[in-house]
C-alpha cells in the first residue's frame, strides 16, 4: 500500500501545480479538494492515477474528468448553500460530492445503473445525504425538479438542448462543453430572466459527449 505521506504530496502537489496554475484561485474551492479524498472515488485499479493530470476511465467507455477540469468548473458555477443543483452525468459521483458538498442539494442523473448505484454507495460512505441520484437519459434536459440555480453537463454535447436553459431560474448558471472535436468551448450561461441569456466562454477543452447527446443538423447536397 502506498504511504499516506505519499498520497498526501500527489494530493497537494495535484492542488498546486496541476489545479491552481490552471487559473482555479478561489480558496474555497482549493479547501474542498484537500478534504474530499479524490482517490476514494477512483475504481480501485486506478487508484494510483487518482492525482495525475489524466482522464480515469470508469467503465461504459466512459471517463473522470481531469482534475483541473473538475475544479475549474466547480469554481465557474460560484455555488452558494442554497442552490439547488443539476448534475447530468454522475459517473463516480466525485463531482456529484464536490458540488454537495457546497450546494443544499444536488439531483444527479446518470444513464448507467451501476454508476448510479456505485455513486450511492460511495457518497454514502462519505456522510453526504443531500443527494438524489436517478438513472435517466439526461442528454436532452432533465426538468423533473426544476427549476435549477445550477446546472453542470459533465459530458459534452455538440449543440446545446434549449430545455437546459429553460430549466435555470433566474440567476442561475449553466456550464456545458459546447462543440465537437478536436476543439470545444466551456461555456458559462446565465439566466438574465425568463427569456434572455448571458454566455461567456470560459476555455476550449475536449471531453467525451453525453451519450446520446443531441447532434446538430447536417444539410445533404
Amino acid at each position: 500500500m502506498t504511504p499516506q505521506i505519499d498520497v498526501e504530496r500527489s494530493r497537494f502537489n495535484m492542488i498546486e501545480q496541476q489545479i491552481r496554475t490552471w487559473e482555479v484561485l478561489d480558496q474555497s474551492v482549493l479547501d474542498l479538494l484537500f478534504r474530499l479524498h479524490r482517490e476514494e472515488f477512483v475504481p480501485e485499479r486506478y487508484r494510483g492515477l487518482a492525482f495525475v493530470d489524466m482522464e480515469i476511465p470508469i467503465g461504459h467507455d466512459e471517463k473522470m474528468l481531469q482534475p483541473k477540469l473538475e475544479a475549474r468548473m466547480l469554481q465557474a458555477l460560484a455555488l452558494v448553500p442554497g442552490d439547488r443543483v443539476l448534475e447530468i452525468g454522475t459517473g463516480s459521483g466525485y463531482m456529484t460530492a464536490l458540488l454537495a458538498s457546497v450546494a443544499a442539494h444536488v439531483y444527479s442523473v446518470d444513464i448507467h445503473d451501476d454508476f448510479t448505484r456505485g455513486a450511492a454507495e460511495t457518497l454514502a460512505r462519505h456522510g453526504i445525504t443531500n443527494v438524489t441520484l436517478e438513472t435517466g437519459d439526461g442528454s436532452r434536459g432533465w426538468d423533473k425538479h426544476g427549476p435549477y440555480d445550477a446546472i453542470l453537463l459533465t459530458g459534452s454535447v455538440p449543440v446545446l438542448p434549449p430545455a437546459f436553459k429553460a430549466a435555470l431560474k433566474t440567476g442561475g448558471r449553466l456550464l456545458a462543453v459546447v462543440g465537437e472535436a478536436p476543439v470545444m468551448e466551456a461555456q458559462l450561461i446565465t439566466a438574465v430572466d425568463s427569456a434572455a441569456y448571458n454566455t461567456v466562454t470560459l476555455f476550449e477543452t475536449c471531453i467525451a459527449p453525453l451519450k446520446n447527446a443531441q447532434q446538430p443538423e447536417r444539410f445533404i447536397f
